[in-house]
């Protein structure tokens, strides 16, 4: 793990080179080391302070690490192998008063702030954290053989959608789920088919997979919940022999905060939120409650969208209210709908002139959604048949003046 601290008796300092109060108090330090037992350990120069025995590396960081330290200097006092005493920066009363000499740094000045300390950088602290055992990550570790491909690795063992994933590392977990304060043993509820509990953590682990950033971690979260509830009857849309799948609608500030696409080709490639927050969702599915192609997933065909199927609404450019209010939230509301929706049916007229023709071709082309003998019928109640609208369409149902060329004229084709 690296080198161990001493901690019997006498004075322990934690310093750095980069460190303006570490230089300052590198004299104070010069005469402890002839005044007292003391210990230096250093981050990033061996060689600082320059010409005192007693100086030991700590480049590792895993002695600043498991003393605790955030600030450069820090001074400990110990007493029989106990901690009696602490403080850091420079103060030199408090010096004075942990060291027991009162005149110790008279000549500087009374006080000056410390530096950040190396173990607490985001960038180290992680690794630091894997190699102390303190990830508080829970899940099963899988060792890789040397000649593995880790992403072959991930194919073999059944944790793909068909596509190359991410290998969910600890490092990679614990960066994922920085991007939520929720517990990451707080159980979302239990993962059809297998009813296995899904964690915060387990989310986490197939984010990484799904190529997400931490940033997306609580929409996916909001979505799992979401198609969790009893009423989304999560079990049937996996048991199936229809072509269903999850379909996610994201709503409010967090859709633009994290980059999702609500405008030209919301709906298809080339936007990582997009595609990514679905196929998490998907994976979790898979790989948390064992909803597998050819197993309980019974879909004769299945569809694209069973991959990733998530966009956002355009609530700006949009002449309608949002989804979000439409089901009893207020407006500007973050929120996530999720529903069971079959593949893309497209339609398209670019004839129409009035709201009255566009709307008569939507109902046209959604009459292929149903047939008498598909149960439940047409007739019955209680089925949403959910849509979404282009900006040419829009503005024709909208009635909007037409856009003008460059030259001024209206565009005939809106």
């Amino acid at each position: 793990m690296g080198t161990e601290a001493d901690l019997s008796d006498g004075l322990v300092a934690i310093v750095k080179r980069d460190c303006p109060t570490c230089e300052l108090v590198a004299p104070v330090l010069a005469r402890l080391a002839g005044a007292a037992d003391l210990t230096i350990y250093t981050q990033d120069d061996p060689t600082f302070p320059e010409g005192l025995a007693g100086v030991t590396d700590d480049l590792s960081l895993d002695v600043s690490h498991s003393l605790g330290v955030e600030i450069v200097p820090t001074l400990i006092r110990y007493r029989g192998g106990i901690e009696v005493g602490r403080t850091y920066g420079w103060d030199q009363s408090e010096w004075a008063t942990l060291t027991g000499l009162n005149d110790i740094g008279a000549d500087l000045p009374a006080f000056r702030p410390g530096c950040g300390a190396l173990n607490v950088d985001p960038s180290k602290l992680t690794e630091l954290k894997i190699r102390h055992g303190e990830t508080g990550i829970t899940a099963r570790a899988v060792s890789i053989g040397e000649q593995e491909d880790d992403i072959e690795a991930c194919f073999d063992r059944g944790w793909s959608d068909g596509l190359p994933v991410v290998p969910p590392t600890a490092a990679r977990v614990m960066n994922m789920l920085m991007g939520t304060s929720r517990d990451p043993a707080e159980v979302l509820g239990d993962m059809p088919p297998l009813l296995t509990p899904c964690t915060v953590e387990k989310v986490a682990i197939n984010a990484v997979m799904a190529g997400c950033k931490p940033e997306y971690l609580p929409v996916v979260l909001a979505a799992v919940e979401a198609v969790l509830d009893p009423l989304f009857g999560l079990h049937g849309v996996i048991a199936t022999t229809r072509y269903v799948g999850p379909v996610i609608v994201v709503n409010g500030p967090v859709a633009k905060r994290i980059g999702m696409n609500a405008k030209g080709n919301a709906l298809g490639q080339g936007n990582r939120a997009n595609s990514t927050i679905g196929r998490a969702l998907q994976l979790t599915i898979r790989n948390v409650g064992g909803g597998i192609p050819g197993g309980v997933d019974r879909a004769a065909l299945g569809n694209p969208g069973k991959h990733t199927y998530c966009f956002a609404e355009d609530e700006e450019g949009s002449a309608w209210t949002p989804l979000t209010v439409d089901q009893g939230l207020d407006a500007g509301t973050d929120a996530v709908t999720a529903f069971a929706g079959y593949g893309l049916q497209g339609v398209v007229d670019e004839r129409a002139r009035t709201p009255e023709e566009l709307a008569a071709s939507f109902a046209a082309s959604l009459r292929v959604s149903d047939n008498v003998n598909k149960f439940p019928a047409p007739r019955l109640p209680g089925r949403d048949l959910p849509g979404t609208r282009n900006h040419l369409h829009a503005r024709r149902l909208g009635q909007r003046p037409r856009t003008p060329r460059i030259d001024g004229t209206p565009d005939p084709a809106l």
